[in-house]
Order: C-alpha cells, then sequence, then structure tokens
C-alpha cells in the first residue's frame, strides 16, 4: 500500500476517534453534573429530614427552632394571603429593587475608581490610606447612620448595599489592573496606542475576569445591606418581614423569609454565572468555568 493510500485510510479513523474521545468526555461530564446535582439534593433532604425529626421528638426545642413544615406553611400562608405588609411578591421586589440598585451603584463606583487608581499612580499614594480606613471601618454599623439620614424610603438601604458592595469590588479592579501583563502594555504603546486607548483596549478586558470574581460575592452584600436596613426600619422588604416575625416570636417567619432570600440569592448567582460563562467562553479554566 503507497503512504498516499495509508494516510487515505487513515484519516477517517483518526476523526473517528477524536469524536470518540470527544463524545466520552461530554458523557462523562454530563454523568457528573447529574451526580454533584443528585448529592446536592440528597444533602438537603438528609438535613431537612433531620431537623423535622429533631424538632418532633423534641430533641430540638420546636418553639426556637421550628420545623421545615412550619416554616413551609408560613411560606405558603404568604404566598396566598400575603403579609401585614402587603404582597409577598411585593416584598421580594421592594427587597431586591434596594439590593440590585445598591449593588448597580456599588459596582460602578468600585469598577471605575478601582481602574482609576490602578492606572494613575498618584492617585492611588493620595487615595489609599483613606480607602484602607474606610474599609477598616464595620460598615454594617452605617446602617442606622443612613437611616437617620435618609429616612425609613429605600434610599438608607440602597446606601447600606453601596458601602458593602464597593469595597470588594473596588480591591478586585485595582488588583485586576496592576495584574496586566506588562508586555501586552509595552507592545500597545509601541504600536502608538495612548493611555486612554490602552485602558479601554487592554487594561480593562483583562480586568474584566477579576471583576467578575468579585460580582458573584458582592451581589450577596448587596442583599445583606438592603435586609439589615430594613431589620432596622423600614415600611416594606423582607427584612421587615424577619423583624416582625421576630418580635412576635414566629421563628418559622424568621426561618421562612430567609428561605425566600436564599432562593433570590442562588437566582442571582446562577444568572451572574451564565452572563460570566458567556462572557469568557473563549477563556479556558475561566473564573465561571468550575463551580
Amino acid at each position: 500500500m503507497s503512504l498516499e493510500s495509508a494516510e487515505s485510510v487513515g484519516a477517517p479513523i483518526a476523526l473517528k476517534m477524536g469524536a470518540s474521545r470527544t463524545e466520552t468526555r461530554a458523557k462523562a461530564a454530563r454523568h457528573r453534573r447529574l451526580l454533584v446535582l443528585g448529592a446536592r439534593a440528597l444533602l438537603l433532604v438528609v438535613l431537612l429530614g433531620a431537623w423535622e425529626v429533631l424538632a418532633r421528638t423534641k430533641v430540638i426545642d420546636p418553639f426556637n427552632f421550628s420545623m421545615p413544615s412550619k416554616v413551609w406553611d408560613q411560606i405558603v400562608q404568604w404566598t396566598l394571603h400575603g403579609t401585614a405588609q402587603g404582597s409577598l411578591g411585593e416584598q421580594i421586589w421592594y427587597t431586591l429593587y434596594e439590593a440590585l440598585l445598591g449593588w448597580v451603584t456599588g459596582v460602578a463606583g468600585g469598577v471605575v475608581l478601582g481602574i482609576a487608581l490602578g492606572r494613575v499612580r498618584f492617585l492611588a499614594d493620595v487615595l489609599g490610606p483613606y480607602i484602607k480606613v474606610l474599609n477598616a471601618l464595620p460598615r454594617i454599623v452605617l446602617a442606622p447612620i443612613f437611616l437617620i439620614w435618609f429616612g425609613l424610603g429605600p434610599a438608607s438601604k440602597v446606601a447600606s448595599a453601596v458601602v458593602l458592595v464597593f469595597f470588594p469590588v473596588f480591591f478586585n479592579a485595582f488588583q485586576g489592573v496592576r495584574e496586566v501583563d506588562r508586555h501586552l502594555v509595552a507592545n500597545a504603546r509601541i504600536l502608538g496606542a495612548s493611555n486612554r486607548r490602552v485602558t479601554l483596549q487592554v487594561v480593562i478586558p483583562s480586568a474584566t475576569s477579576w471583576i467578575f470574581t468579585s460580582l458573584h460575592v458582592s451581589f450577596g452584600f448587596a442583599l445583606i445591606g438592603a435586609i439589615v436596613g430594613e431589620y432596622i426600619g423600614a415600611d416594606k422588604g423582607i427584612g421587615l418581614l424577619v423583624a416582625n416575625a421576630q418580635n412576635t416570636f414566629n421563628s418559622a417567619g424568621v426561618y421562612a423569609a430567609m428561605a425566600i432570600l436564599a432562593v433570590v440569592a442562588l437566582l442571582a448567582e446562577g444568572l451572574l454565572t451564565f452572563a460570566e460563562k458567556r462572557l469568557f467562553r473563549w477563556k479556558t479554566g475561566s473564573p465561571g468555568g468550575e463551580r
């Protein structure tokens, strides 16, 4: 058999083997995802079942710890009959609105200032000590001050969310800018790129993965800021549901509100992860690639 004939026969075989390996890897990945989801569901069932059994057998105090069945009944009651402040959907949207507005504002401020200080050494030297001092403050305790300044409306909750979101985003953006490959920057300058073009076309794209990493954590902080503000003083929101349930010794109501918050946070995390994977499809081992 000639060399050309051998190559013509071997090429389809190699293609088939490559396709078979790709299909095998895809099946293994699907199997692993199903296994992980099954393990997660099983763990949740075991924990809730243990909680229910321990509460019903009085091993733990059902008045203080409640039980999953009562928590579910509370969620159903709020869903069907509403809360003292209005419908459950309205409370969820009110808290989500405050958290989203605070998150967007904090992210925008953190990204802009982080990139600015990362690119301009003079600004970093001047503002750096002040930012470190502000970061060292226990920011949750600012919520009562914001309540005095802005009242019971959403502004005070948005402000609480902003101060919690800003710093993790700022430090990630700042570090992302500082970690940009200097050879890329030097090559761009050699090709005649201005400082503005270097920032927009080299620095910001390189720092995007750092910034996206902070977004996952920062949205949880935004929810915390909104909830704490509502807990201290508000006329609507999930935080107010928690406060009212606590004041009436309704432990099931407290856990129900926490469960609703957990679902909201998980949905937001899922959306962020989806957006990150779409954005970094080209980048192997991206931050959103394995979770």
